[in-house]
C-alpha cells in the first residue's frame, strides 16, 4: 500500500486537533460555587400568626 504526502500528515492534524480540544484539564469548580441554598417553602405570615394565649381565653376562659 503506498503512502501518499496526505496520509502522513493526517496523524499529526489529528493529534493536533486531539491537543487543541483534550490538551488541558478546565477550570477547577470550588465546591462551594456547586451548592445552591434557598429555602424549601416560603415564609408563610398566617402560619406565624398563631398565638397560644388567644386559644386559651377563647377556649378556656
Amino acid at each position: 500500500m503506498a503512502h501518499t504526502e496526505h496520509d502522513e500528515k493526517a496523524p499529526d492534524t489529528a493529534e493536533a486537533l486531539r491537543r487543541a480540544r483534550f490538551g488541558a484539564l478546565p477550570e477547577r469548580i470550588r465546591p462551594q460555587d456547586t451548592v445552591e441554598e434557598r429555602p424549601a417553602t416560603l415564609p408563610d405570615p398566617a402560619r406565624d400568626a398563631y398565638d397560644p394565649d388567644e386559644w386559651l381565653v377563647r377556649y378556656c376562659l
